[in-house]
């Protein structure tokens, strides 16, 4: 045991000393944390105002003055208050420091309000006399700034059958999206406002009538009521799945590739000189193990504030912890052992794609199946795919952190069957380690690996 121990150690250490480890695994979370502080800071910069006039060609005689309505500064000011007030609906339940982050973007992606102006031209004008002050630059300050063309039956149809009319427009070149989405917003809802007024009905009444608001849903368990957090149900159960697959492929992948190296290198038979090949191969899976758990610890902080921020923290149940470093455990030492059994079998990393390539299909299947094992976590497909070792490590922790949890004697007998999955795994690696690590050349087939198995 000791050997083993020592063994570990040195595979840990060698591991995340290396450059290559920090960079990649802890620079991410000290990124995404400079990003949470200068984020608000840089978004602080509010856009310059826009000014400027559109030029509406009505043949209606009725969409300009609804236009020139629109564009009014009450109404643009209504405007930029009625979408505030939306994302302070959505970011409502958000942590202080989420709440101003989310604030900055919105007004960064608002943008400044405009002055806008409308011209009303003769319905006869020249279109081309009329987009002639378009061709100037985005910086030459005021001026026109779109050209709305309007169709004859976009407020009254010649045929009550037939479709109603649109319009067309012509903007300046390089003309801040935001502006061209309010001048569409503009006369999307001046052409209603016309159309509403010709048919004499009243605005207020028929969207009345068109409004259904919608009430927060509750979620109903044996626990109680409380409301539905949407931001929740998707982040936790994505989240565990992300943490258990970053962590077990980081260690696995470092299992691999050490294995690989200290083989080509001639080290390995150094290291059987002192240790029996099962002490170095249970010694470097234990290292690694510890590499993932270190990963797994660095992202579950991340993963934690995360929901602090969401203000979704109380639907994170303790015991989902405990269950992602049970599976964690028993998806490792599956992978683990099949990653250094592949690593002894081969010569370089390319002779390892196509082993790799089973393994990691096997592990990517729950990730590619996530939606429907999330809609539906006890359904068919789901409740089958729990008792497949290793695939029913994700799936089970998957279905734990949903909003239907499974019943708990799954939960055991998915754990018993991938125990037995995993000494299915270490007996393979075992066999296939002792003779792998001593033979290099030819790189072994599926069916060579099986044979190296069957050796006493």
């Amino acid at each position: 045991m000791k050997k083993i121990m020592l063994v570990a150690g040195r595979e840990f250490m060698a591991t995340v000393s290396t450059k290559a480890f920090i960079f990649g695994v802890l620079f991410t979370p000290l990124l995404l944390l400079a990003m949470a502080v200068l984020l608000p800071k840089l978004m602080d910069t509010a856009p310059p105002k826009l000014k400027g006039e559109i030029a509406v060609i009505d043949p209606t005689g009725r969409v300009g003055v609804a236009l020139g309505a629109q564009f009014s500064p009450e109404a643009l000011a209504a405007r930029r208050e009625a979408a505030r007030r939306k994302v302070a609906e959505v970011t409502k339940d958000l942590a202080p420091a989420g709440k101003a982050v989310a604030d900055q973007a919105a007004e960064s992606a608002l943008g400044g309000t405009p002055e806008l102006s409308v011209v009303v031209l003769a319905p006869g004008a020249d279109l081309k006399a009329a987009k002639a002050p378009l061709m100037v630059d985005a910086e030459a300050g005021p001026g026109r700034l779109a050209v709305a063309v309007v169709h004859p039956d976009a407020v009254q149809r010649p045929d009550p059958s037939a479709p109603f009319g649109t319009y067309d427009l012509y903007v300046r070149g390089k003309l801040d999206d935001r502006v061209q989405d309010e001048i569409r917003r503009g006369l999307r809802e001046a052409i209603i406002e016309a159309r509403v007024e010709q048919s004499g009905l009243q605005r207020s009444e028929v969207e009345g009538l068109m409004t259904v608001r919608a009430p927060d849903s509750r979620t109903v368990t044996k626990k109680g009521e409380s409301r539905t957090n949407e931001v929740a149900n998707v982040l936790v159960p994505g989240g565990f799945m992300i943490l258990l697959l970053l962590s077990v492929m980081t260690g696995g992948q470092y299992l691999l590739m050490s294995t690989i190296e200290e083989k080509s290198n001639r080290v390995m038979e150094v290291l059987v000189a002192a240790v029996s090949p099962f002490e170095l191969m249970t010694g470097k899976i234990l290292g690694q193990m510890a590499v993932g758990l270190l990963v797994l610890f660095i992202y579950a902080v991340l993963g934690i504030s995360a929901l602090a921020v969401f203000a979704a923290l109380g639907a994170l149940d303790p015991w989902l912890i405990v269950f992602l470093l049970v599976f964690y455990l028993l998806a490792y030492l599956t992978i683990g052992a099949l990653m250094a059994a592949i690593g002894s079998a081969v010569n370089d990393v390319r002779e390892a794609q196509s082993f790799m390539m089973p393994v990691m299909l096997v592990t990517m299947l729950p990730w590619l199946l996530w939606v429907p094992i999330l809609r539906d976590p006890n359904g068919a497909l789901a409740t089958t795919l729990s008792f497949i070792p290793p695939v029913g490590n994700f799936v089970m922790l998957l279905r734990l952190s949903s909003t239907a949890a499974p019943p708990m004697w799954q939960t055991v007998l998915s754990i018993a069957v991938s125990a037995l999955g995993v000494w299915a795994a270490l007996w393979f690696a075992a066999k296939v380690f002792r003779v792998g690590i001593l033979v290099s050349g030819k790189p072994p087939t599926f069916a060579t690996l099986l044979r190296w198995a069957r050796m006493g």
